[in-house]
């Protein structure tokens, strides 16, 4: 039986909180083992408790949840954060990625959702279906952070070709069979090409291979005639 994923919930909201926690308690797979009412409060019980994911909102006072996310990123590399917003929050979860995040969700979101992308953030990878990651970076990300805290690394200047393509695929919107297919290969070959990227660029998952891609300018924003 696999281990059960600790999870932090962080929002302002009690109402909110008590919600997250609820649609959880019925999971055998999760234990909700604290609930912080602003970032700082979340970084505090982090450093406590060692959640494995931490549900981060992004408005909160006294520190935000971007700036929370930036913090655990930096200070528990093994905690990983998915951020909350509503749909007219999105440059703020784009800021929050660049944080480190692993993705965001609605705060409607189903209970069955929450459990599945909870899931996916714990098995390390981003929680959204690449091509509406894409499609949101695509609207917020036209140029480099100035002060971006996951600059990429010179060693991106060290891709192969088909590293750089399978990239360019990956900020494109397809996933690994679909870019197995672009490129006549395994699926298989994609997720070694994937590990090597990904190594190379130093990110963690696709969200921050997307958000690279664009500020190297290796895709660029569609602009409306």
């Amino acid at each position: 039986m696999s281990a059960v994923v600790k999870v932090l919930i962080a929002d302002d909201q009690p109402l909110v909180r008590r919600g997250l926690a609820l649609m959880l308690a019925p999971e055998p797979g999760f234990e909700v083992v604290a609930e912080a009412a602003d970032g700082a409060e979340a970084v505090r019980l982090a450093h406590d408790r060692r959640p494995d994911v931490v549900i981060m909102d992004i408005r909160m006072p006294v520190l935000d949840g971007i700036a929370a996310t930036e913090r655990l990123t930096a200070e528990l590399p093994g905690c990983r954060v998915l951020a909350l917003s509503t749909f007219d929050m999105d440059e703020h979860v784009v800021a929050a990625l660049r944080a480190g995040a692993c993705g965001f969700l609605p705060k409607d979101i189903s209970p069955e959702d929450l459990v599945a992308a909870l899931r996916v953030v714990h098995d390390g990878e981003a929680i959204l279906a690449p091509r509406l990651l894409t499609r949101l970076i695509s609207t917020h990300v036209t140029a480099p952070a100035a002060a971006s805290p996951h600059p990429v690394p010179p060693a991106a200047e060290g891709l192969t070709p088909r590293e750089r393509e399978v990239w360019r695929l990956i900020a494109g919107g397809l996933d690994n069979t679909e870019i197995a297919d672009q490129l006549g290969v395994s699926a298989s070959t994609v997720k070694n090409h994937i590990t090597g990227l990904f190594a190379k660029l130093r990110v963690r998952d696709r969200a921050q291979a997307v958000i690279a891609a664009y500020e190297t300018g290796l895709v660029t924003v569609r602009r409306e005639a």
